[in-house]
């Protein structure tokens, strides 16, 4: 599948926000998991991104809101990648 870059830039800045603002908590720790893992920062963003995807797609698709449990348990969960 063809990466939309502006798509992923704003999902990028999302991650990057969550991380210097240390909300939630988990999204820093996944990031530096998985980089200490042997992950790019790039590939750490992108899986992670993944998680912000989903919550998206609900937000925007579902009309649900966001739901901090199940994104913190799909970034708990990275490397597998989020179905749910």
């Amino acid at each position: 599948m063809k990466t939309n870059k502006v798509l992923q830039q704003q999902i990028f800045e999302i991650i990057d926000n969550q991380i210097k603002s240390g909300k939630p908590p988990e999204t820093k720790r996944t990031f530096d998991r998985l980089v200490k893992s042997g992950y790019s920062t790039t590939d750490a963003k992108k899986y992670i991104g993944q998680c912000v995807a989903v919550e998206l797609f609900n937000i925007m698709n579902q009309q649900q809101p966001f739901d901090e449990k199940r994104y913190v348990q799909n970034l708990l969960n990275l490397p597998k990648e989020p179905f749910d």
